[in-house]
């Protein structure tokens, strides 16, 4: 049997891209605005190559989570186009898990949407909350799981979609410190083991650097391409460590002279 990192790099010779964004602009309705169409994103260009983990980076309202909602096929463009491969999984910042449901129960109802077997689906449901750690979680109600554990039960669950593409919308963004420095380890874990292409929503700019193998920053509203970051720092990575700081503090500057841009207009 192939491994994942195997099967990842097969994949990748006959699959170019994960998401492929083209020249995409979204407006919205807004009444009282001239022409009452707001612009959020415009002319947004950007490739994410299969096993590639890319951080979105920009200030509060830039149009982030609008990019992410547009590739996950929540949402149409205004312009341009937008191609994934396959249909990408998605994971928010609150969990979303019915409370109702074990973990284990949660999990299993994504398999079920997939079409997987229900004879198969617990035993599957074990094996992805043990690639999050979870071992013995499978029967736990979800007040019953701390705020960290919540989250790697949605991982888990949308890890079940059996997507090439994960998109991330701040996931760890409520989490405490620790509990999110542990899942940031979790995370380069699994992405290393299955060879997922990785999208990854932030406002985080140590967190997008620990991270990201490229950082991308968008421009205030409306989101442009402002500038990109290819990220050489071998993984492992410590969100204390020296060149994750200073690299987080080239970006900070970018991203502040951006706000600063947005507040002149």
């Amino acid at each position: 049997m192939a491994t994942a990192t195997a099967k990842a790099a097969e994949d990748a010779t006959t699959v170019t891209h994960a998401a492929r964004i083209e020249h995409v602009s979204k407006s919205f309705r807004a009444p009282g605005t001239p022409g009452g169409q707001q612009l959020v994103l415009d002319d947004i260009t950007l490739d994410v190559a299969p096993g590639e983990f890319v951080t979105l980076l920009g200030a509060s309202g830039c149009g982030k989570s609008t990019l992410l909602n547009l590739v996950a096929g929540l949402d149409l463009p205004s312009a341009g186009s937008i191609s994934t491969d396959g249909r990408p999984a998605l994971m928010f910042q609150e969990h979303a898990l019915f409370p109702w449901l074990t973990a284990g129960k949660n999990i299993e109802l994504a398999l079920k949407l997939r079409g997987v077997a229900k004879q198969e689906r617990q035993q599957e449901a074990e094996r992805l909350l043990e690639l999050v750690r979870l071992q013995g979680a499978y029967r736990k109600r979800v007040h019953e799981l701390s705020g960290g554990m919540r989250q790697r039960v949605a991982l888990a669950r949308a890890l079940a979609q059996d997507s090439r593409l994960l998109l991330m919308d701040e996931p760890f963004a409520a989490l405490d410190a620790i509990t999110r420095d542990v899942l940031h380890d979790e995370l380069t874990r699994i992405w290393r083991e299955t060879g997922l292409s990785v999208l990854f929503v932030t406002h985080n700019v140590r967190e997008a650097v620990r991270l990201a193998q490229r950082v991308v920053l968008l421009s205030s509203r409306p989101g442009r391409i402002a500038r990109e970051w290819t990220i050489g720092i071998p993984q492992p990575r410590r969100i204390e460590d020296s060149a994750v700081a200073e690299l987080s503090v080239e970006i900070t500057e970018e991203l502040r002279g951006e706000i600063r841009r947005h507040g002149q207009h």
